[in-house]
């Protein structure tokens, strides 16, 4: 049989390429070869012999902030200049592989960069979307398969509000073009997404549910990461209660005005708890109000956490999350509580199913205001319900992932088994 090869490529972005580490140190384990095309992790990829970075240019400068406000310009960037590179380089791959590191030709390509929303155009096809930006936030959406009792129009991708939103069309366009892959990858669990697997799957020709990956495959913590972790915070835990802090992460891109920032900090202030706050190098200029507010015996503030470590820790009571899927799985696996307070993307629809389906947390979208956020952080501390729900859910989905029963674990064996036959149809085609 012929040497499997897999290039598995990011979206250039934090939470993508954490996913994606996760993945390739999983396709590693099973003894494919998976480089990765990205510059982070080096310290992974000089762990192992078969697993080989490399990059291609987005056509942005070096020094550019690749801002969430850049979003499009980004995307149209890497849709023309930086596919021109991505096309050469997979085409030298597959032919050839990479003699210098001993690496045979690619023979699959594992891609995020178009992420199929199978909803969306029936949605537009019945008058769904798009909706106008002053309309009724409250309104059910009826066109999404098994969701039909509890989506409203807030929960659906922040690009949906308001006509004319480009990134909505554009979204609209990648559909169509992901139905083509040989198959579809997805970090999550079927026990988690049965009914939203169940409509996916006949409109794709093969449906992955392999997550959540970084329980299954876990990889250094630094791996991957734009920031240098404040492992500090962890010694500040140490020494506070079970279940007595509140972790604030907002994520990678999530951008809060000054307003939003104090009233998050009157909320958590007025909560009475102490609290661990991820403000990222450039949100720093916050950092000397919310110590001087809160005091340095009730408050720790960090550019950037170690998050899994966090999450893990005994006195942590509840996460208030941007609603991200990677820290929405992460959350879900420890049995921490959330109240999810999206901004853009996917963290809508993550943040109706922790509040609406999986009731692991509350959901405090569209809402900044401070007597909300302490009502929402106490609630999530001292639910008994809420933890009830959360632990339920973090112990089915260590059962998924578990070698001998899982379902995540069988889907995964059976995607290393798909990629083999891939690579043996390749050698016999000759493509």
């Amino acid at each position: 049989m012929a040497a499997a090869h897999v290039l598995v490529f990011p979206f250039p972005a934090q939470g993508h390429m954490n996913c994606m580490m996760h993945f390739a140190t999983g396709l590693l384990g099973a003894g494919l070869h998976p480089p990765r095309l990205g510059d982070a992790a080096a310290a992974l990829a000089a762990g192992s012999r078969r697993l080989h970075f490399m990059s291609v240019p987005d056509g942005l400068p070096d020094d550019h902030a690749r801002a969430v406000g850049d979003f499009l310009e980004h995307m149209e960037l890497l849709r023309t200049k930086g596919s021109v590179a991505y096309r050469v380089l997979l085409t030298s791959l597959v032919r050839a592989g990479d003699d210098s590191a001993g690496f045979p030709p690619v023979t699959c390509v594992v891609a995020d960069l178009s992420i199929p929303r199978l909803s969306i155009p029936r949605l537009f096809e019945l008058g769904e979307l798009p909706f106008p930006a002053g309309g009724d936030l409250d309104e059910p959406v009826r066109g999404v398969p098994g969701m039909e009792n509890f989506l409203r129009r807030r929960d659906l991708p922040s690009f949906s509000r308001g006509c004319g939103n480009p990134m909505l069309q554009k979204v609209n366009e990648d559909t169509a073009h992901s139905r083509k892959a040989r198959a579809l990858v997805l970090n999550t669990a079927a026990s988690m997404e049965g009914p939203a697997l169940a409509h996916i799957a006949p409109n794709m020709r093969d449906v992955f549910a392999i997550g959540p990956l970084h329980t299954m495959f876990p990889a250094p913590a630094a791996a991957g990461s734009l920031w240098r972790a404040d492992d500090g915070c962890m010694a500040w835990l140490d020494v506070l209660p079970d279940r007595s802090v509140v972790y604030m992460s907002l994520g990678s891109l999530t951008v809060i005005s000054l307003e939003q920032f104090t009233e998050f900090l009157h909320g958590l202030v007025a909560a009475g708890y102490p609290f661990l706050w991820v403000l990222r190098p450039d949100m720093s200029a916050a950092l000397r109000e919310a110590i001087t507010a809160a005091g340095d015996s009730k408050a720790r503030v960090v550019e950037w956490a170690p998050q899994l470590d966090v999450l893990r820790h005994r006195a942590v009571g509840c996460f208030l999350t941007h609603a991200g899927w990677n820290s929405t799985l992460e959350a879900a696996v420890e049995g921490v509580p959330t109240v999810c307070w999206p901004f853009f993307a996917d963290q809508q629809m993550n943040s109706r199913f922790v509040g609406g389906v999986w009731r692991t947390g509350l959901d405090m979208k569209d809402v900044c205001d401070r007597a909300v956020v302490e009502r929402m952080v106490r609630e999530a501390m001292e639910s008994g319900e809420i933890r009830a729900s959360a632990q339920a859910l973090a112990r089915q989905l260590r059962r998924d992932v578990a070698d001998d029963c899982g379902s995540s674990a069988a889907e995964f064996q059976r995607l290393v088994g798909f990629i083999k036959v891939l690579s043996l149809s390749m050698a016999d085609t000759g493509q």
